[in-house]
């Protein structure tokens, strides 16, 4: 993703809006406990049905994984849909 790029994930359980820092650095918001404003994380990329991670190519039937505040990491349910949008986070 370009810097600036925003992605809408929906997830089996959330909706999280995702933009773009610059390489793996994101900010992201959507989940009630980790990040219910836009919190800066890294995005280590989605987990296929192995629990393999893929270089973070989002796409339905895997799951996100993010780290927040540099050592929690954050593993999402299902995702249903991804839209790319404009910049509003």
């Amino acid at each position: 993703m370009e810097p600036g790029s925003v992605v809408d994930v929906e997830t089996r359980n959330h909706h999280y809006k995702i933009e773009c820092v610059g390489g793996k650095k994101i900010r992201i918001s959507g989940h009630p406990q980790y990040c219910p404003i836009p919190v800066t994380a890294q995005l280590e990329g989605a987990l296929n049905r192995k629990g393999l991670v893929d270089a973070v190519f989002i796409e339905s039937g895997k799951r996100l994984l993010f780290v927040v505040e540099e050592r929690i990491p954050v593993r999402t349910s299902e995702v249903l849909h991804v839209h790319c949008g404009s910049k509003d986070i």
